[in-house]
């Protein structure tokens, strides 16, 4: 996973089939990157579920919350429904897979990360696809960027 203190990579993925998102999106803001392996995958069901339930706490920490994988924006639609997911679930399918690359996420694996103000990695880590990676270390980051002066504009 692309280490703390480096730039966030750019991205530009479908929300939906006339609708993309970019990092640009979120400048001057926390943003949670979370790349999951698939939707409906057992896992990655309860991992986004957790999320779903968290998000107020993520929003008053000051964070967006965006989710990607390399499913077709139809999947992530149904899905997104089917769970009543209120935050964007992005298709990192053209290339396949192309932007969890650029964040370092290979293959079945999934990533987090927290980008800062400035777009900088504050927190990153990958876990093998079969773990549920928990919120534990965004909120923690995010908490840490609360108590910090870094994210001061330059």
């Amino acid at each position: 996973m692309i280490a703390a203190g480096s730039r966030a990579p750019v991205f530009r993925l479908r929300h939906s089939q006339y609708h993309h998102v970019t990092l640009d999106d979120f400048a001057g803001q926390r943003l949670a990157v979370v790349f999951y392996v698939a939707d409906w995958h057992p896992v990655c069901t309860g991992q986004l579920l957790r999320y779903r339930e968290l998000l107020p706490e993520l929003q008053r920490l000051g964070a967006n919350l965006v989710a990607i994988s390399a499913d077709t924006i139809w999947s992530h639609a149904a899905f997104a429904s089917a769970y009543q997911l209120r935050f964007p679930l992005l298709s990192d399918d053209c290339p396949r897979g192309s932007t969890a690359h650029s964040y370092g996420v290979m293959g079945a694996e999934r990533g987090m990360c927290v980008i800062d103000t400035n777009g900088t990695i504050a927190w990153s880590a990958t876990f093998p696809d079969a773990i549920d990676p928990g919120v534990d270390g965004v909120l923690s980051a995010l908490e840490a960027l609360n108590r910090s002066k870094e994210e001061i504009p330059t």
